[in-house]
């Protein structure tokens, strides 16, 4: 918390908006944009990550097609579109060199890439925080 001007104020965030796939995909709704990434769950043995390489077709995708491939030793983990929609651009902290920022912070920092999602507020198919954490734990 700030003080300011003798009132104690709370500095805010961007809200979440915070869905996941069953494949372990994640998407963080922002408005007409989303954020995607890759669950930790999906990373688990993953020590450091030597390449991720991108789907060479920028334009829109389909819900599950590939838009990168993590590389480790003899894995090959692929990360999925959650929805359909169009990759706007790919997290630069990943294309200037820090790929294990997906290792460290895979659900926020460590984001994939920024889409417009062709429907932005259908949530069809996908599945909310709370009830992806309860299905981890009681899964695996």
């Amino acid at each position: 918390m700030m003080k300011q001007s003798g009132k104690a104020t709370q500095t805010s965030k961007p809200k979440r908006d915070l869905y996941y796939t069953m494949d372990y995909e994640w998407i963080d709704f922002q408005g007409s944009v989303a954020y995607i990434g890759i669950c930790p769950f999906k990373l688990t043995g993953i020590k450091e990550i030597q390449k991720i390489e991108f789907s060479k077709d920028k334009n829109s995708k389909k819900c599950g097609e590939v838009v990168a491939s993590i590389l480790y030793e003899d894995y090959k983990i692929d990360v999925h579109m959650p929805v359909s929609g169009k990759i706007l651009s790919i997290n630069n902290a990943i294309l200037f060199g820090n790929k294990n920022i997906v290792l460290q912070e895979p659900e926020n920092s460590g984001y994939i890439a920024l889409i417009v999602p062709s429907s932005p507020y259908d949530r069809q198919g996908l599945t909310i925080s709370e009830k992806y954490r309860m299905s981890t734990k009681t899964t695996h």
